[in-house]
């Protein structure tokens, strides 16, 4: 599960996220609450959540304040001011996303699901899946670890899995991993035999295999069709 942080001041606010969560079966688990800047800054550092939905304006110190002091998490400023200051000193913080009061179900879901990178479902088992996948994909993954983390039974999450996501465990599990590959390859710059290592395919060959199959080409002619497409773009600047 996505560990998240709640800070803010409106006890509205904090109840109205709080049931959005379990409402739709967010795969997030809340691991604590702030009312204060000085609460925040505490919790943060205490619990280093994985989600940080940060209020602005908060007594003591506000929201910009406590991030320019903590590294983890992703953040979703959620404010009642929605100036293009605010917007622009956000996105040079980083954050995910920001989203207005009053709070809506839907810009909730769109907020969450663009900080943690992936689309979740209306069903919690197959959230619980998901996270689990996106949190260890560069691991072995059995569905007896699915079966013990969700409490289910192999052959039913299976099915379960298939039904919501139109794919099987195993699929998405090397497809998230592709994905992974990609972005370091691409943006990192790391060679294939240690994207292969950090992305879970200590076999070369299986990398070479999956990474086909998923994007449609080798990793030596991924990374020169982007070498190739920078120098395009360089050139055209």
């Amino acid at each position: 599960m996505i560990r998240a942080v709640i800070c803010d001041d409106e006890k509205a606010a904090l109840t109205i996220i709080s049931y959005f969560i379990q409402q739709e079966h967010l795969p997030i688990q809340l691991v604590g609450t702030a009312e204060d800047g000085r609460q925040a800054l505490e919790l943060i550092q205490r619990e280093k959540p994985d989600l940080i939905f940060m209020d602005i304006q908060m007594p003591y110190m506000d929201g910009f304040e406590v991030l320019q002091r903590v590294s983890n998490g992703k953040v979703i400023i959620v404010t009642a001011y929605g100036s293009f200051e605010y917007a622009q000193r956000a996105l040079r913080m980083d954050v995910s996303d920001i989203i207005a009061k009053p709070i809506e179900l839907e810009q909730l879901r769109s907020a969450v699901t663009r900080a943690i990178g992936w689309n979740f479902t209306d069903n919690s088992t197959v959230n619980q899946i998901l996270a689990y996948i996106h949190q260890h994909y560069k691991e072995k993954i059995e569905l007896e670890d699915l079966s013990r983390e969700t409490f289910c039974g192999e052959s039913h999450i299976a099915r379960l899995f298939k039904k919501y996501m139109g794919i099987t465990i195993l699929s998405y599990i090397h497809k998230v991993r592709i994905e992974k590959a990609k972005l370091l390859l691409q943006e990192e710059g790391l060679n294939i035999q240690e994207t292969a290592e950090r992305c879970g395919y200590p076999n070369l060959n299986n990398f070479y295999k999956y990474f086909k199959q998923y994007a449609g080409m080798t990793p030596a002619a991924y990374v020169q069709k982007h070498k190739s497409m920078n120098k395009e773009e360089t050139s055209d600047a």
